[in-house]
């Protein structure tokens, strides 16, 4: 049976949701893949719920306009706010969000009921990880700590910094000790990937840690199989495709970080959301 050799349409306000590009690239190489960073207007976190919506319409409007077969919001702010509204308006299209697979990853990680959310501000304020969590589980404890300093930590790069460290302890010690401490950590925010390894040693090998970006990924593999969506390999084309709203030169400089490795800012498209 032949495979279905579109490609998988991925947006974020930034460059953050390329480490879940990078989890789907890993999981999937026989996708294809279109990126649209809408770096003009980041980040998402501080706009109105009617805002974001808004963008994120015309985000997937320019994906779908690229022929994608799949829609995948790697943005928590906009899978918070947006996620049914792009569902509905287009419908057939499956759009995939990153709170709920990252909150199904959390519950069935923790052994005492007691998970912890590491995100932006934005997103601990809404609430999505949390009422995502209770609803897959009701009797869980979720504690949510704001984080907004990784964010411009992951896109210095700063991975594993005494700067990055002395953060993660000021965030993460206070939460992981005593006998009621969560034995998991979601990690709620794209960006946060990147700076993994930090987080690891703050909180030590005995709590789980969830990576959005790689349960999203799985969630697309399981939908693609699902909904008979995958490739057999024979799309043909570049494997990824590249558009950012504003500089694609820092699009390609900082974006590397979140990605693994190097983008040629000749691969980015400008494009005009207000336009496509």
């Amino acid at each position: 049976m032949a495979g279905d050799g579109r490609p998988i349409g991925v947006f974020d306000s930034g460059m953050g949701g390329l480490t879940v590009l990078r989890a789907l690239a890993a999981r999937l190489p026989q996708e294809r893949f279109v990126y649209l960073g809408d770096t003009a207007r980041l980040p998402y976190g501080t706009k109105s719920a009617e805002t974001v919506q808004a963008y994120a319409l015309q985000a997937t409007r320019l994906l779908l306009g690229e022929g994608v077969k799949m829609v995948v919001i790697a943005c928590n702010t906009a899978s918070a706010v947006a996620l049914a509204v792009l569902q509905e308006f287009w419908d057939p299209v499956p759009v995939i969000g990153v709170i709920e697979p990252g909150a199904r990853a959390g519950v069935g990680a923790t052994k005492n009921k007691r998970i912890a959310v590491l995100a932006t501000e934005g997103t601990v304020k809404g609430g999505a990880y949390a009422q995502a969590i209770k609803q897959l589980m009701a009797e869980v404890h979720v504690i949510q700590q704001p984080c907004q300093v990784f964010v411009a930590l992951a896109e210095e790069g700063w991975a594993d910094t005494p700067a990055t460290l002395a953060t993660a302890a000021h965030y993460l010690e206070p939460l992981f000790q005593g006998p009621d401490a969560p034995d998991t950590l979601v990690l709620g925010c794209t960006h946060f990937p990147v700076l993994a390894d930090a987080i690891r040693r703050t909180i030590g090998c005995g709590v789980a840690l969830v990576d959005s970006a790689e349960t999203t990924a799985v969630a697309v593999s399981e939908a693609l199989t699902k909904g008979g969506l995958a490739s057999a390999g024979e799309g043909g084309g570049p494997a990824i495709r590249f558009f950012a709203t504003d500089s694609p030169e820092r699009f390609a400089r900082v974006g590397a970080i979140f990605l693994g490795r190097a983008i040629d800012e000749g691969d980015v498209e400008l494009v005009d959301l207000l336009k496509s």
